[in-house]
């Protein structure tokens, strides 16, 4: 019986030194930070998908103004079919070429909304469409939430990035196999912080 409580306790002490080495040396670090970045991602996903949903009754809204507009129309429209045709999955967080065709092809419909915004410019009477007026509004709230959401997810993979190859932090990377994560890059940085113009003037 003795024999029994002392196997107990020394795999009890065990345990406990173990908890304490992982602790230590990062390994639970890395899953705060692991799903810190799970947490950012999935927001930005969520905005880019709303922005998405929103594009068809901006598009036919416009149509209805601006119907000769057409190349303008097709291009917001494909842009958008590539862009939501992409396979958004966790591993796309760890494969920096599917990262960048998610990024590139967010990057296109983004250009291809800005374009349509100016067309729009050019028809009073659009402007001053009510559908048209709230869809603007809620495309611009979007956009916004869409910069904020991306910022937040750069602020966690910067900080799972360091941690990743900072010594000690870098060993426990290592043995279990956390590698640098893909991050947003714009040709211009400040595009990260300022969202595409969308407001149409009173």
């Amino acid at each position: 019986m003795m024999n029994i409580f002392s196997r107990l306790a020394r795999l009890l002490l065990a345990a406990l030194l173990l908890s304490t080495l992982l602790s230590g040396c990062g390994y639970n670090q890395f899953q705060q930070k692991d799903e810190a970045i799970k947490a950012a991602w999935s927001e930005v996903v969520n905005q880019y998908q709303r922005r998405a949903d929103l594009i068809p009754n901006l598009v036919a809204t416009v149509k209805g103004y601006a119907s000769h507009e057409k190349d303008t129309l097709e291009a917001v429209t494909r842009a958008r079919a590539a862009a939501t045709s992409i396979q958004v999955t966790p591993e796309t967080l760890n494969d920096p070429q599917a990262f960048a065709r998610f990024q590139q092809a967010q990057g296109e419909l983004t250009g291809a909304l800005s374009r349509l915004m100016a067309v729009s410019e050019n028809y009073p009477n659009l402007k001053a469409d009510t559908s048209f007026r709230d869809l603007q509004s809620q495309l611009e709230g979007t956009e916004n939430r869409i910069t904020v959401a991306r910022q937040r997810y750069i602020v966690a993979v910067q900080d799972y990035n360091v941690a990743v190859r900072s010594f000690p932090t870098n060993v426990t990377a290592m043995i279990f196999g956390y590698k640098p994560k893909p991050n947003f890059t714009v040709a211009n940085e400040s595009a990260i912080s300022t969202a595409p113009t969308v407001n149409f003037g009173k």
